[in-house]
């Protein structure tokens, strides 16, 4: 009876150890700009748009969550300063597919309430990106399945870039990854003078 005892005393708590270390996910990084095939450098900027189509790069970011079997395209960026100067950001982004039909980004807010009940235009061929959701957005008392607090908290949300600093964060699409697609990126500006920096188009890479 001692036996099983002190055996129940170890047991129980490396269950519970076992079980944090599971809920405990490893933090989202990310690699230099430069180093994804899909980049582009400009006026010594260089920006990184990398499609998570993957169920590696999905639990990697999101856990359990998968924004693509919804519809739902997450496009990391990645922006690398190298101007020797500081950087204002208030990006704007539009998914580019492979018709040259642009697709504005949706709010992160909007992308955890989402449950691929709407025609996607990638599915409907118009061209006219997401119909737009009303105003205000109602909120459901029961949770999407895209609900997942890395949605919001991996979003795109930097503001200022130090020089030789790099920023990071996700862009959300209700579209689907094409061949020959590509991100189209404004609102850049030098924090000093105002002076806006030129539109960036980054084509991803081919899968």
């Amino acid at each position: 009876m001692k036996r099983l005892l002190f055996r129940l005393i170890w047991i129980v708590p490396l269950s519970i150890t076992a079980a944090l270390a599971a809920d405990n996910k490893a933090p989202f990084t990310s690699a230099p700009a430069a180093s994804y095939p899909g980049h582009q450098t400009l006026d010594k900027i260089t920006l990184a748009a990398v499609p998570f189509t993957s169920e590696e790069q999905a639990g990697s970011a999101f856990g359990k969550v998968r924004p693509y079997k919804y519809g739902i395209l997450p496009v990391l960026v990645i922006l690398q300063n190298d101007t020797g100067k500081a950087l204002r950001l208030n990006l704007t982004a539009q998914f580019i597919d492979g018709r040259n039909q642009h697709i504005d980004a949706m709010p992160a807010s909007d992308v955890v309430l989402y449950d691929g009940s709407r025609k996607e235009s990638w599915k409907t061929g118009t061209g006219a990106g997401a119909p737009p959701l009303p105003i205000p957005i109602p909120r459901k008392p029961k949770h999407g399945p895209l609900y997942a607090p890395e949605i919001e908290g991996l979003a795109f949300s930097a503001k200022l870039v130090p020089p030789g600093e790099s920023v990071r964060g996700f862009f959300y699409f209700e579209a689907r990854n094409d061949p020959g697609a590509k991100l189209y990126l404004t609102g850049i500006k030098d924090a000093a003078t105002g002076q806006d920096y030129f539109y960036y188009e980054v084509p991803f890479a081919d899968k």
